[in-house]
């Protein structure tokens, strides 16, 4: 699991539950040919339907992401 976790760092997905400072929400990340549903923290309030992209994996099913530039 370690390995897939590694490889997520710069996958670029989208917000379906709004993302707070301190409050998490859930991105949808292409794994594996397909799209899999991930909880996601953020530093600043993201939109849903943003575009983010992960910057590290806090747990098997936890990413923290920054919006896309």
């Amino acid at each position: 699991m370690q390995e897939l976790e590694q490889d997520l760092i710069g996958t670029v997905g989208m917000v379906t539950v709004p993302i707070g400072p301190g409050r998490s929400g859930e991105v949808m990340l292409p794994v594996r040919g397909g799209t899999e549903a991930y909880a996601a923290h953020a530093d600043e309030f993201i939109a849903k339907h943003s575009r983010v992209v992960v910057v590290e994996c806090l747990s098997g099913r936890t990413v923290l992401v920054t919006p896309c530039p």
